[in-house]
């Protein structure tokens, strides 16, 4: 580990700091808290950078609901030295892309460029998110955008209906809300209360910029120095914020119901409860009991509902994490008079892998589409530069790949077995989107 240090505003010292992660990652801390982690890929000609800041929909007040998804949409709307078209064109130019989302627990904003271009990415991306303006007109331009989003969301059952699983499980709690905001929500809200929202939040020791690609760390760091200079984010000293830990144990409503009216051609069903935090060690076995139950094409439920007896086209199970809690959950899209059918089935086969566990070949298969699924998502810039990003910002430690997956081949039958029960063998909440009445289970 290297420190350097330099001299702050007011004569102080101003600490850098860079060090090297596991795999020739490297980090620097800035005086202000603001973190910067890169890998070098010196055999491509493109580099991938992401700003992400640990703010996400469920920091939000019920007055601000979707406050972080708005505030998405407005950065890109211009800047002291930049309008919305030259924020786009200038990326656009040198054959460039740029975007953002906004998820519950962090936001990002990322570009992917040619090597050469990383420059002009590095000075775009940093004026608008540290120094964009939120104009008025903007702010009722963008309202439109997101209702029509929102609007667009509702004509997706095969979406709505993780968001109708996942208020069933955590109710009003703000994980348990959408992280567009509702009309209701979005249409009151002014421009006054997301500035207030934006410059509260968005703190530098809140940020990570993150890239990967065909470029030299000490560079990123000048290049990110310089693009902050004057801007609101360029403020310290401060220490980065560490990972989110989460309260306590975030308390979930009892096993429910909850079928929502669409007059669809398909009953959308999600079965499933809550699950476990990203902290939690078990998460690795949750990771090979979910592709054993409906991870791929040679999953049980895949094998079961869809090869045998041809009930749906599209059934999987999946695990989403959170800093202090979790969802487990299986989808399915099936004709609307075969719903209970596959119902059945879906709860037949978590009672018995509840139950009975997993064979000696699920869990050697399991493991395999693990280890093959992470190292093969890390084939490009733009997933390197998420991996740097979400370990540095959500665990505040980059694990090294061939750490983890020793951490997937140490998994046992009996640990799956332990999280199957865990995660199973309790009551579990059902959500269902389609041509039903509301409230009533498909016959």
């Amino acid at each position: 580990m290297t420190a350097n240090s330099e001299r702050g505003s007011a004569g102080r010292p101003a600490r850098v700091s860079t060090r090297t992660l596991r795999d020739g990652a490297k980090k620097t801390v800035l005086p202000s808290g603001l973190r910067i982690v890169t890998e070098a890929i010196p055999t491509t000609r493109s580099a991938a950078l992401g700003i992400w800041v640990g703010i996400g929909s469920r920091d939000e007040t019920p007055a601000l609901h979707g406050a972080s998804h708005f505030l998405e949409h407005l950065l890109f709307k211009g800047t002291h030295k930049r309008t919305a078209l030259d924020i786009s064109a200038e990326i656009e130019a040198v054959g460039g892309e740029t975007n953002a989302f906004t998820t519950k627990e962090y936001t990002c904003y990322y570009a992917r460029v040619l090597d050469a271009d990383l420059p002009l990415a590095v000075d775009v991306l940093v004026d608008a998110v540290a120094d964009s303006i939120l104009d008025p007109a903007d702010v009722e331009t963008e309202r439109g955008v997101i209702l029509e989003e929102i609007a667009m969301h509702e004509d997706e059952p095969g979406d709505e209906v993780h968001d109708v699983f996942a208020e069933a499980i955590y109710g009003d709690h703000p994980l348990g809300r959408l992280i567009s905001g509702t009309p209701e929500s979005i249409t009151p809200m002014t421009r006054d209360q997301i500035n207030r929202f934006y410059r509260r939040h968005y703190k530098a020791p809140e940020i990570v910029i993150a890239a990967a690609g065909n470029l030299d760390h000490a560079t990123v760091v000048r290049l990110v120095r310089k693009a902050l200079a004057g801007t609101p984010l360029d403020t310290g000293p401060a220490d980065p914020a560490p990972p989110r830990q989460g309260n306590k144990r975030v308390r979930v409503r009892k096993a429910q119901n909850v079928v929502l009216h669409r007059d669809t051609e398909q009953a959308h069903i999600v079965l499933g409860g809550a699950g476990l935090g990203r902290h939690d060690d078990r998460r690795f076995a949750v990771g090979v009991l979910n592709n054993v139950l409906g991870g791929g094409m040679s999953s049980r439920l895949f094998q079961e509902i869809r090869e045998k007896r041809g009930l749906a086209y599209s059934v999987y199970s999946y695990a989403g994490q959170y800093a202090d809690s979790g969802l487990v959950g299986v989808y399915a899209g099936c004709a609307p008079a075969k719903a209970r059918e596959v119902l059945d089935l879906i709860r037949a086969e978590l009672s018995r892998i509840a139950a009975d566990g997993i064979t000696p070949e699920e869990l050697s298969r399991g493991k395999g589409m693990a280890k093959g699924s992470y190292v093969l998502g890390l084939e490009d810039t733009g997933s390197r530069m998420s991996r740097l990003a979400k370990s540095e910002l959500l665990h505040g430690d980059l694990m090294g790949v061939d750490e983890l997956l020793g951490q997937v081949d140490a998994v046992t039958a009996d640990q799956v077995h332990a999280v199957a029960t865990a995660l199973f063998a309790q009551p579990l909440s059902l959500a269902v989107v389609g041509p039903f009445d509301s409230g009533e289970l498909p016959a």
